[in-house]
């Protein structure tokens, strides 16, 4: 928002003093003695005498232009910048075959966890539904299954990261890339939080804290690095981990490869719930479990309410000195003042000593 002010509006006072350029044109002038002046009247005035009074005017208005330059006036404009002291948010995120297991629904109908994760991760980040949205942190994904993966480094571009999780495909039952790798997950988040963190150098997005959710459904089995080293290398970085885990209580019908193909049985779930709160225990973070969709919400929501992002506004001033430098009034380029007031100085000069010039 832009203002026009003067800084020292007193000096405007001698503004009058322009009524001075017009002495010459009101004081008596010299006159010239003719036997008969018919024949001059009977002439007329010609168009240089008629304007006689614009080299005056051009000096008032010299005369009004330098009164308000010294008079300092400036063009205040108003500006506001948001910092934001945001979260650094990874999700690690795990895609084995047992994320396949039918035990959480969506509209009433049965989904599989991934599906159900999807939904809710996607308000998570971009809100809705009860949930606010995270639109001023950075977020990130790290998917596993028996290997680690990044689908996304840590970015505002949340339409790129959600449109990764849509893509997210469980591993196939029985296949080589299957697998529970929680400490490889983990570990590879902890890197991508550190890198992105310490080489950030946007000045308006400050990190306030890093965070890590992890999202299982089962017991390590694999990769080359303990969840528990993962769970202190997290701690070293300062990284808060959260780690959820998914499914229902007892039996739920997961797809099991079988001589006639795939079919959907009930097996029994094994959520390794000692370790998941052990390593969230070591960051300073916390343990849940999600038995179905609703909760999985709450827990997303819980998480919203602890890793808040905090906004500061700062409001600052600029002023331009409108005497030494051009500014845009109404669409079009003024220049400085000082510079227009010579240029009509110069004019009224020249026109003074030549069409204008009139005797001593």
């Amino acid at each position: 928002m832009s203002t026009y002010a003067f800084q020292e509006p007193w000096l405007l006072l001698l503004l009058p003093t322009a009524v001075l350029a017009f002495w010459r044109l009101w004081r008596r002038r010299p006159t010239l003695r003719w036997s008969a002046a018919m024949r001059v009247k009977a002439a007329g005035r010609g168009g240089i005498a008629r304007w006689r009074w614009l080299p005056h005017a051009l000096r008032a208005c010299v005369v009004v232009l330098l009164v308000v330059c010294i008079a300092r006036p400036v063009k205040l404009n108003e500006q506001t910048r948001t910092l934001t002291d945001g979260v650094a948010i990874e999700l690690v995120v795990d895609r084995s075959s047992s994320m396949l297991a039918m035990d959480f629904q969506k509209q009433g109908r049965a989904v599989d966890r991934l599906t159900a994760l999807k939904d809710v991760v996607d308000r998570f980040v971009d809100g809705g539904e009860g949930l606010a949205g995270r639109k001023d942190d950075l977020v990130g994904l790290v998917t596993f299954a028996r290997f680690a993966d990044s689908v996304s480094p840590l970015t505002l571009d949340h339409e790129w990261l959600l449109a990764g999780m849509r893509d997210l495909s469980p591993a196939e039952p029985g296949a080589g890339e299957d697998g529970t790798a929680i400490g490889d997950g983990v570990a590879l988040g902890a890197e991508k939080l550190r890198d992105a963190t310490e080489q950030r150098g946007d000045e308006t997005r400050r990190i306030k804290s890093k965070v890590m959710l992890l999202l299982t459904d089962g017991e390590n089995n694999a990769g080359d690095i303990e969840p528990s080293t993962a769970a202190e290398l997290c701690k070293s970085l300062g990284i808060r981990l959260y780690t959820i885990g998914m499914g229902t209580r007892g039996m739920a019908p997961m797809p099991v490869k079988t001589p006639f193909g795939m079919q959907m049985m009930r097996q029994p779930v094994t959520i390794d719930e000692p370790l998941l709160r052990s390593m969230a225990e070591i960051t300073g973070g916390q343990y849940f479990r999600a038995t179905d969709a609703a909760s999985l919400e709450g827990i997303y929501k819980e998480i919203d309410r602890l890793e808040k992002t905090v906004t500061e506004h700062k409001r600052t001033v600029q002023a331009l000195d409108l005497s030494v430098e051009a500014f845009r009034l109404g669409g079009v380029w003024i220049p400085p003042l000082l510079n227009l007031a010579m240029c009509i100085l110069f004019a009224e000069l020249v026109l003074a000593h030549t069409r204008w010039r009139t005797l001593p």
